[in-house]
């Protein structure tokens, strides 16, 4: 193997602090065993366990950036957003996260109370055990299902009762992309597409939804990511190119709950650490946002 492809980053990982299984301190230590040279804890709708591996991170070697992953709401779909480099203390992100928490907690009770409505006994104390620390939300709930044997698997938990328009089905309160970007920005951040091969898998709705939202003040899009096949890449990396956006990349690790691995050397993905002096230089640049009445209308989300 090229040694050079050895030296990547992961800029997208989830811990105990929402729907991930490890904890920053595993998380830190698989990054400097993977020989990763950058990282960033980017947990879904908080910053809780952020500063605690950026700390880590400087004890074993591993540059670790700030960061985050906010669902957002955009026309009639729902996209992720990552934010890089924000500052862990400012107000407008710490009441959009409080704002945001509150949503998830809301529809927690909603989708217990169609649980239960079903046959299925789940209570919010079970959740919350199991959860531990952070927030609780939908995967905590699957995990409950499959532990009681009213499913067969994890993803059978998201087909039959959870997934969007299932039978437990609820909308939460997310921003609008635009306001998602604006609330990253105000904290100092850079705002990245995450995923969008997920987004839709014929790649028709790509080139539209980046041409709006870097009209928006997108930064940058997850190009680098383990379900990105040729032609995604090939698709993303000019549009990048052609709207002047960063291309990230991480392996968006969850822990246990699924297969996947961090980017290094037991996966052999391997996003260049070129990315982490390309962040940092968007990071220094100012960036703005710009929002329009339409970007307010719609705040009910996956």
């Amino acid at each position: 193997m090229n040694w050079l492809k050895t030296m990547c980053v992961d800029l997208h990982t989830h811990s105990v602090y929402s729907d991930g299984t490890a904890t920053p301190l595993q998380l830190i230590r698989m990054a400097a065993a993977s020989g990763l040279t950058g990282f960033a804890l980017t947990d879904h709708d908080t910053v809780e366990g952020v500063a605690e591996a950026m700390r880590l991170g400087t004890e074993h070697g591993v540059d670790v950036l700030s960061g985050l992953e906010l669902s957002a709401r955009h026309g009639e779909g729902c996209i992720h957003i990552l934010g890089y480099g924000v500052d862990l203390a400012n107000p407008q992100l710490c009441a959009a996260l409080a704002r945001l928490q509150q949503g998830r907690a809301e529809r927690n009770v909603q989708i217990l109370d169609k649980l239960v409505k079903l046959g299925i006994a789940i209570t919010m104390e079970e959740t919350e055990r199991l959860s531990a620390c952070g927030q609780t939300g939908r995967p905590h709930i699957a995990r409950l299902l499959l532990a009681k044997g009213y499913v067969q698997s994890l993803n059978h938990a998201f087909t039959l009762y959870l997934g969007r328009n299932k039978a437990a089905w609820c909308g939460r309160f997310a921003y609008s992309a635009a306001e998602t970007i604006a609330i990253i920005h105000e904290a100092g951040g850079v705002a990245v597409l995450a995923h969008p091969g997920i987004i839709d898998p014929e790649l028709k709705a790509q080139p539209q939804l980046v041409r709006e939202l870097a009209e928006r003040h997108l930064d940058g899009m997850e190009i680098h990511y383990p379900g990105h096949n040729y032609n995604m890449i090939q698709l993303f990396s000019g549009l990048a190119k052609q709207h002047g956006l960063i291309a990230t990349g991480g392996s968006d690790y969850h822990g246990d709950s699924r297969i996947k691995g961090l980017a290094g050397r037991a996966t052999g993905f391997f996003p260049p650490d070129s990315i982490m002096e390309q962040l940092r230089d968007r990071l220094r640049a100012p960036r703005t946002s710009t929002l329009n009445a339409s970007d307010h209308a719609d705040h009910t989300c996956c």
